[in-house]
């Protein structure tokens, strides 16, 4: 299978991951976990902010690589794209840990613009 495809997985865990160092070594009640994160502080809640950002960024990849997939875009530009996405949605999240807003808003600009590529490659407009 390739790793486009592979990448929709890769990216549905990435919540998971950044929702994992939220919580880890955290006083955490699993009968109010939102209200536990709400109350987060420093790294714990950015984490929490990258996991949120990675479930909104999620859906909008997912279409992208559907919508590639189906227009038969070429695998190997697909996969190109997918690489890009998704170490740059872990470097969002990294960033995100180490507060570096900057940055952050570079790695998820250069997420979105994979997005974007796909969509467009779909669309005939590129190639």
């Amino acid at each position: 299978m390739p790793f486009v495809l592979w990448s929709l997985l890769l990216a549905a865990t990435l919540p998971l991951l950044w929702a994992g160092v939220a919580k880890a070594g955290a006083p955490y009640d699993n009968h109010q976990p939102r209200e536990t994160l709400a109350r987060a502080a420093g790294y714990r809640q950015r984490a929490n902010w990258a996991q949120q950002n990675a479930w909104e960024a999620l859906p909008t990849y997912g279409v992208a690589v559907m919508a590639a997939w189906l227009m038969q875009a070429p695998v190997a530009e697909m996969n190109a794209a997918a690489t890009v996405f998704i170490l740059a949605r872990i470097a969002h999240g990294l960033l995100y840990l180490a507060d570096k807003a900057s940055l952050r808003s570079v790695a998820w600009l250069t997420g979105m613009l994979a997005v974007l590529y796909l969509f467009l490659r779909a669309g005939g407009v590129l190639g």
